[in-house]
């Protein structure tokens, strides 16, 4: 006859070393496990300094051009867009070689400010450009640079106030990798997604209604939109899935949080100034002239 005490024995060491697949998927998930400090791996690393040097190459190398054209043309909306991105690729490259400091205990501090400053001008980009895509005109003086600043401002500094407040008041790890269990940084990760894809999927909506003639006529800008739409969309659902501690959703956090931060930059500025600034002027002139057309825009000239 077999000891039962044995056999409970033998279940509780098959208990201990067998762990949950949703562990066995965490711990697949964690591409920064592999790194120095055990916490950001090689090709994690690679793959968010590697586009960011070369959008910033790429800007440095038509920097002079690109001012010409905005001198030229005095386009108080595309100056500031261009200033912008500016700031945030240099940002977003110091954000992207400094990985490390998330890892190191004296670091915290400079890291969270550094996520914040990044998230802020990455922010205030998208949100700026949504408030442009929700206007009925293409006005570009300084009333309306002022108003679709204020809007997109007001939004950007109570987001990043609140992020602050959970990172600095309730120690909240918005942006540590390394904690991926903590069930308030999804919360509020999944909420800020959740605004951010119900603004691309209002924008999409009015698109494909009647109310269509308020927005621009660019096709680029609703491929843009549709873009974000299914990224906001793989991160609330990657939010959504890590917060219940699945695996799967600290993978497809980590492969969005990537996207964001080595394409998002670069989609940005061939969507919206890689036109401006390559188009000769009464080219560039003709093609809005012929979109705003076939849009609709002029048919009350002929009343």
């Amino acid at each position: 006859m077999s000891n039962p005490n044995i056999t409970l024995s033998i279940a509780s060491a098959q208990n201990i070393t067998d762990p949950p697949v949703r562990t066995k998927i965490g711990r697949i998930s964690e591409w920064y496990s592999s790194g120095s400090a055990g916490c950001n791996s090689f090709w994690r690393e690679a793959a968010l300094v590697v586009p960011s040097v070369l959008l910033v190459l790429y800007l440095g190398f038509q920097a002079r051009r690109n001012l010409k054209k905005l001198s030229h043309r005095k386009s108080h909306v595309m100056i500031a867009y261009y200033a912008l991105l500016w700031f945030s690729a240099l940002l977003n490259l110091a954000w992207s070689l400094l990985q490390g400091w998330q890892c190191e205990p004296g670091k915290t501090i400079a890291w969270n400010l550094l996520s914040l400053f990044t998230e802020c001008g990455m922010l205030s980009l998208e949100i700026s450009i949504v408030a442009f895509l929700l206007q009925e005109n293409y006005a570009g003086g300084l009333e309306a640079l002022a108003h679709t600043f204020l809007v997109s401002g007001s939004f950007v500094a109570v987001d990043i106030l609140v992020q602050a407040i959970f990172i600095f008041g309730f120690g909240v790890p918005l942006f540590v990798n390394t904690d991926g269990t903590h069930l308030g940084k999804w919360s509020i990760l999944f909420i800020h997604t959740l605004a951010l894809t119900a603004v691309y999927c209002y924008i999409l909506f009015v698109h494909y209604s009647k109310w269509r003639d308020k927005l621009p006529p660019r096709p680029s800008f609703y491929n843009y939109a549709v873009v974000m739409f299914i990224i906001n969309v793989m991160g609330l659902f990657a939010s959504g899935l890590a917060g219940i501690g699945f695996g799967l959703g600290l993978w497809l956090y980590n492969f969005v949080t990537i996207c964001r931060h080595s394409l998002y930059l670069p989609f940005l500025y061939v969507t919206f100034l890689a036109d401006f600034f390559q188009e000769e002027d009464w080219l560039l002139d003709n093609a809005y002239y012929s979109e705003m057309k076939d849009a609709g825009f002029f048919d009350t000239e002929w009343d």
